[in-house]
């Protein structure tokens, strides 16, 4: 216990700090998921094929959601050290980047699957009533993609000076749209016409719309850290793309092959039974929420770090990255005892197959497991080592892992050895725990702390 307590901050502030910006963004990020897992489980009670369908469109959201964070996080690294300089202007000049990046790569993401949806979902499917009820989804929500986009950029900008509190208010604000919406138009209540999977995709643009709209308010109207005017948005500083692009492009491009990654997971399940690819929605579907402190707290993690080399307060750095791996452990050890008690509970809400629920009851028990491994490895690459300013080491971890090991093994259990499909889903997530051993050497024994000027207290 003493040893333990020897690899602990002592000062109170960087616990409230943590935990306040961890817990708000966990809160927006989770309501955030939310809005997504509405369209799952009421679809899911009109029909197994139409929950299918909107599962197979969530992958490509999932693709576009780690395009964004990888742009959005790239930027954050800088604007958090500009925040703990006090340089105001930095902030404002990487905004107006972040979001030009971002709504470029989700309109690029939108012309493809506008124009060609049934191409992109047969490449996750082969059952064409899945399929079809994908189509009616996706038509509907490539026009949230850009309003994502630009929401995430502005929110990614306000965690960066530590502004977390109005996240999680617009996408409540969503969420609850989305729900009263999608009772409406999913079933056809108060008169509406029942619209099935296509409701639930305008509920969600009309939601998505409402959300980015309360943030541009807050942005432009409210906010006295920045004092973004919406004219700033629009100057292209290209001296600092360049530095942007020389750091973050490792962050854009984990994140987009790691989105293609999580496709061609659901393509490898998607193309065996329709038990399978809905036990696979529910599971991720329930991982997505309950590891959102996880993740979370790599944001929090990586905003605290870049503010403290910000403020040259270099001197600190080692204390707080092994305190704060020992809380990391502890969140997904929590994370992991939550989804493996509720398992049950949230399988009864879904109306599928019992071959869909049992399916579904051993995936979690395999995250329950995994979701361990997720939350140290992941805080630290992305949380830690990331803002230290070595943005190429998960690049390439995270590339080597997935592409080489995770999806060539996966494949060979489902269609060449046949195994069960636990088994590969557990193929598919165990890279998770593999992962904990390269963090946890890297974060202790490498270099990845990257200051050009190292004047400390």
């Amino acid at each position: 216990m003493g040893f333990i307590m020897s690899l602990l901050v002592k000062q109170k502030k960087f616990y409230i700090t943590f935990i306040s910006l961890t817990a708000a963004i966990a809160l927006q990020n989770v309501i955030v998921y939310l809005v997504n897992i509405t369209d799952s489980v009421m679809v899911g009670r009109f029909s197994q094929d139409a929950l299918s369908g909107v599962t197979l469109v969530n992958q490509i959201q999932y693709l576009l959601q780690m395009s964004v964070t990888g742009i959005v996080e790239g930027a954050l690294i800088f604007s958090a050290r500009a925040w703990g300089e006090g340089r105001i202007d930095g902030v404002k000049k990487m905004a107006a980047i972040s979001s030009k990046v971002a709504v470029g790569v989700s309109m690029l993401l939108f012309a493809i699957c506008f124009a060609l949806p049934n191409g992109v979902l047969s490449l996750l499917s082969n059952d064409a009533d899945v399929i079809d009820q994908g189509v009616m989804y996706l038509q509907i929500m490539v026009f949230t993609y850009p309003l994502f986009a630009l929401t995430q950029a502005l929110l990614s900008m306000l965690r960066s000076v530590e502004t977390v509190l109005i996240g999680f208010v617009s996408s409540t604000f969503a969420l609850i749209t989305n729900l009263i919406l999608n009772y409406i138009m999913i079933f056809g209540k108060l008169g509406c016409p029942q619209m099935g999977v296509k409701g639930a995709a305008y509920a969600t643009l009309i939601a998505r719309g409402l959300e980015l709209t309360v943030i541009c308010i807050y942005v432009f109207c409210i906010d006295r850290k920045v004092r973004l005017k919406p004219t700033q948005l629009l100057p292209f500083d290209t001296a600092l793309f360049k530095t942007y692009f020389k750091t973050g492009a490792p962050v854009f491009f984990s994140g987009v092959l790691w989105g293609f990654a999580q496709m061609l997971q659901t393509a490898i399940l998607g193309h065996t039974t329709k038990d399978v690819i809905a036990a696979n929605s529910i599971a991720s579907t329930v991982f997505s929420v309950m590891s959102v402190v996880v993740y979370a707290s790599g944001t929090a993690t990586a905003v605290i770090i870049g503010k403290t080399i910000g403020e040259r307060k270099l001197s600190r750095i080692p204390l707080y990255s092994k305190t704060l791996q020992l809380m990391f452990v502890g969140l997904g050890v929590i994370t992991g005892v939550l989804i493996f008690v509720l398992r049950d509970p949230i399988n009864a809400l879904y109306s599928v197959s019992d071959t869909a629920k049992d399916l579904s009851a051993q995936f979690m028990l395999v995250l329950s497991i995994t979701v361990a491994g997720t939350a140290y490895q992941n805080s630290v690459h992305t949380g830690i080592v990331r803002a230290g300013g070595d943005t190429g080491f998960v690049f390439k971890v995270d590339t080597l892992l997935m592409w080489c090991l995770t999806l060539p093994l996966s494949f060979l259990s489902a269609y060449v050895f046949e195994w069960p499909y636990v088994v590969t889903f557990i193929c598919l997530k165990g890279d998770q725990i593999l992962k904990c051993f390269i963090a946890f050497w890297k974060v202790n024994f490498g270099n990845w702390l990257k200051v050009t000027d190292k004047k400390s207290e």
